[in-house]
């Protein structure tokens, strides 16, 4: 669901995917969607489940998002392998570029950068981005419950 209210500027649609039919129904109709595609949130769990490891730096991993009753043909660039300081400690990374939709806060292309942990737990460590009023850097503020060890920690804060 987006429900927007900023400024005078509206917007509300809910959407619900049918993946048996590959439709989604928005509260402005139904619209045909291709296979495995995502919305806004699901492409962040997408992320965290990509196999790494297969990739080479610069390689373009394609995936399909449906936002705005369209269907956006994108990629995550996979940049390579860094370690980042988080209030956690020092951690093994993988990073990636998502190519954006443009938007009212996002200028789209590729100017995020996201880290997720080198490790089973892919955990979103951090991610930058300009924004049309500046910029923003999101950490992660906490984990727990985690399945697989933390390996990819290097060092304690």
């Amino acid at each position: 669901m987006r429900n927007v209210d900023e400024g005078g500027y509206k917007k509300y649609n809910n959407v619900t995917f049918n993946q048996g039919n590959n439709t989604a129904v928005s509260t402005n109709g139904v619209y045909k969607v291709t296979p495995c595609i995502q919305d806004v949130v699901s492409a962040v769990y997408y992320a965290r489940n990509i196999d790494f490891g297969k990739y080479k730096v610069n390689d373009k991993i394609p995936f399909d998002m449906f936002l705005d009753d369209e269907v956006y043909h994108l990629y995550i660039r996979y940049m390579g392998k860094e370690k980042i300081k988080t209030r956690y400690g020092k951690f093994n990374a993988h990073k990636i570029k998502p190519l954006l939709v443009k938007g009212t806060i996002f200028e789209g292309g590729e100017q995020m950068n996201a880290w997720f942990s080198d490790d089973a737990n892919h955990l979103l460590l951090r991610v930058e981005s300009p924004i049309s009023v500046g910029s923003i850097k999101v950490d992660m503020m906490g984990y727990k419950n985690l399945r697989y060890p933390l390996s990819s920690m290097v060092s304690v804060r």
